[in-house]
């Protein structure tokens, strides 16, 4: 339920996640990549670009590429195309995720439970259903129409979940959620959203659950985008602009 910038989530982010998507991207790092002849060979070969520095880690152009790509893979939504900032802003908020779980390292998360998470994807993703991906086959096609492997889908998957449980962890846990709260929201968003729609609202009692998980993402959300916030003013991020060189 964990709805972040730095994923889309895998937006996951989540994507930090297309054929049609990937377009715009894959033209948008052409545009800062060399293509040289390789010494000795002449043979072309393309010379990757720095886009951003995060506290010493490198974005490149080609992960930007790879992030617009993945976002085929989120689930329950059609790909939205995202600008290359909109990219840049999202990878170099994984980059600094990723280094403060580096600090408190946890266990991997299990093969297993990877599978199982992916199992459920193959069903949920709209444009699937024409390979379809419920097969192997199917899901082996779809998967390398957008440019991945089955192992590098599994590994992408696999850190989405875990800087999920990573911010569960640290922001979620301490956050409640009050009734008088859950019937503000109730009062106030839901029931003038389906008098907009002419349709009856549900009792409040039936989803009030619901009710509660929006309001603790709402503040989950504030909260890490105000760690974020913070990380990247202590810290150093530098985004290069185009033809500017690494030091």
């Amino acid at each position: 339920m964990v709805a972040m910038a730095a994923l889309p989530m895998f937006a996951m982010l989540p994507g930090g996640a297309y054929a049609q998507a990937a377009g715009a991207a894959t033209q948008t790092a052409a545009a800062q990549t060399d293509v040289q002849p390789a010494p000795g060979t002449g043979t072309e070969v393309t010379l990757d670009r720095v886009a951003a520095m995060v506290n010493g880690d490198l974005i490149l152009e080609s992960d930007l590429d790879a992030e617009q790509r993945f976002a085929a893979f989120q689930p329950f939504s059609e790909v939205q195309q995202a600008t290359r900032e909109e990219l840049l802003d999202r990878l170099i908020d994984r980059t600094l995720i990723l280094q403060q779980m580096a600090l408190q390292p946890e266990a991997a998360i299990g093969d297993a439970a990877v599978d199982e998470q992916l199992t459920l994807l193959r069903k949920s993703i709209p444009k699937c259903a024409a390979y379809p991906c419920t097969t192997e086959a199917g899901w082996e096609k779809f998967v390398a129409d957008q440019g991945f492997t089955r192992e590098e889908v599994q590994d992408r998957w696999r850190q989405r979940m875990e800087v999920l449980r990573f911010i569960e962890e640290r922001f979620r846990m301490g956050i409640r959620i009050s009734q008088a709260e859950i019937d503000e929201y109730y009062k106030t968003t839901m029931l003038p959203a389906y008098e907009k729609e002419n349709a009856a609202a549900p009792p409040e009692a039936t989803i009030a659950d619901r009710i509660q998980e929006i309001l603790l993402q709402q503040q989950v959300d504030k909260l890490l985008d105000d760690w974020l916030e913070t990380l990247r003013a202590q810290g150093s991020v530098r985004i290069l602009k185009p033809g500017e060189e690494a030091p």
